[in-house]
């Protein structure tokens, strides 16, 4: 287990004094390995556990809305947001490969205190605002298929932390085993679904072309902003600079190139991905509502009940309430790891890993059980479009140090981004920014 080797001559005001999640660190063994097919194999893993969060309910309410609506047109925006996802989560692996750090811990040993406290209550809020979508998704799946009430099923949703915890004794690997295992079940789930609602694939073909309608028309505007913000989430970035360094891939300039290399490699196949699963939420809900002139579905819940008759089989229903159940579950997963690499990383704390996670996880799911009981079922569309405008405010915050971490020379050492990179990074930050403060203007001006 190795400490990031960082002083004010490297760039850095400080050195965290943990790595991070230092029950897990270097767990997974790379080095010794003599095939470079072995060593790009103990890689996959981390990038499938960030692309659940690209995938996340706030995406499904977003995603069904803009199908249903709009028909195929807003493709083309999953597809660009996929290829924003797809560069900073690239960073993500940069960052933690030539520090040593996650984002929060570099946040911490980059800013003055007054600095990183503020950032990291800014990313506990994100984190939050993540949690009150995926326990809306999670329960919400657990009462389409089981009956079970929406309370019960947010309450459900806590004991999370302790499958987290067996798993962990098990090895890293055994969680990334059952996200990877859930993920099929969803991709099994969506690949039925979209032979049953036979889409025109000329149209979706052409809905991955640029329009300037997506402009023009303020209507399709909003819905591509709402996808865009569902899609680029904050808690991913701290997620993924803390997972990648699960890996025990050395520590020499050789080794952490091939390194950033094959996490690289792992995060862009897993967000492609992603991408299948989020054009496949469009696609049903073009195919199966928007061509038949039901053009106003959001809520989950009513989309849900609306397959099995528009698409004449009874097994439609339930498999759309598998794949949305395990989504949530996947999600609960992934943000209750990001929780805690927040905390540890900002306010580099020493407590043992079972009490970190259930107070990580507590931090979150007790405000989101909270909300998410007091909206009820009637309120679940209104209160996931409000946690993805949370979640646009915070975005900037994440996503300006890591793109300004990740081109400084003296931190990052020959591992600095080149700087195309840099440029192309530094384009998709301010596009985020002015996208979301467009978003959350028009959020504003309508609930005045």
């Amino acid at each position: 287990m190795t400490e990031p080797t960082s002083d004010v001559a490297n760039g850095w005001r400080g050195r965290s004094r943990a790595p991070s999640m230092s029950d897990v660190h270097r767990s997974v063994p790379v080095q010794g390995m003599h095939s470079s097919w072995r060593r790009a194999a103990a890689f996959i893993g981390p990038g499938y556990l960030v692309a659940v969060g690209y995938m996340d309910p706030g995406n499904w309410a977003t995603s069904i809305a803009g199908g249903s609506r709009f028909g195929y047109t807003l493709l083309v925006v999953a597809l660009i947001s996929n290829i924003m996802a797809i560069i900073l989560q690239s960073l993500c692996a940069r960052l933690a490969i030539a520090s040593g750090r996650d984002l929060a811990q570099a946040c911490k040993d980059a800013y003055p205190k007054s600095v990183s406290r503020t950032l990291w209550g800014l990313a506990e809020v994100a984190i939050i605002a993540t949690d009150i979508a995926e326990v809306i998704g999670t329960a919400i799946g657990l009462n389409l298929l089981f009956g079970i009430p929406l309370e019960i099923g947010v309450v459900i949703t806590a004991l999370d932390v302790f499958l987290i915890l067996y798993l962990q004794r098990l090895g890293f690997r055994w969680v990334e085993a059952l996200v990877i295992a859930l993920l099929a079940v969803i991709a099994v789930c969506f690949v039925l679904q979209i032979a049953l609602a036979d889409p025109n694939w000329g149209d979706v073909i052409r809905g991955f072309a640029p329009t300037t309608e997506i402009v023009t028309n303020p209507e399709m505007l909003y819905l591509a902003l709402g996808i865009l913000g569902a899609t680029v989430m904050p808690h991913n970035l701290y997620l993924h600079s803390g997972i990648v360094q699960t890996r025990n891939y050395g520590d020499s300039l050789p080794e952490k190139r091939e390194a950033l290399k094959f996490a690289t490699i792992d995060s862009t196949v897993a967000l492609m991905f992603a991408l299948c699963v989020n054009a496949s939420i469009l696609i049903l809900a073009a195919a199966t509502f928007n061509t038949t002139g039901r053009t106003e579905i959001a809520e989950l819940g009513e989309a849900h009940s609306l397959l099995a008759p528009m698409l004449g089989a009874a097994i439609a229903p339930t498999l759309f309430g598998i794949a949305l159940l395990c989504c949530g579950i996947n999600s609960t997963v992934t943000a209750t790891l990001a929780g805690q690499i927040v905390m540890e990383g900002f306010l580099d704390i020493k407590l043992p890993p079972w009490l970190r996670r259930l107070i990580t996880r507590a931090i979150a799911i007790i405000p989101a059980a909270a909300i998410t009981i007091w909206y009820g079922e009637s309120g679940t569309a209104q209160l996931l479009i409000l946690t993805q405008v949370i979640l646009s405010l915070q975005l900037s915050f994440a996503v300006f140090p890591l793109v300004m971490f990740t081109a400084d020379r003296k931190k990052m050492g020959e591992l600095v981004a080149p700087r195309a990179l840099v440029a192309i990074a530094f384009f998709i930050a301010f596009a985020i920014a002015a996208l979301n403060v467009k978003l959350l203007f028009d959020f504003l001006a309508s609930a005045a």
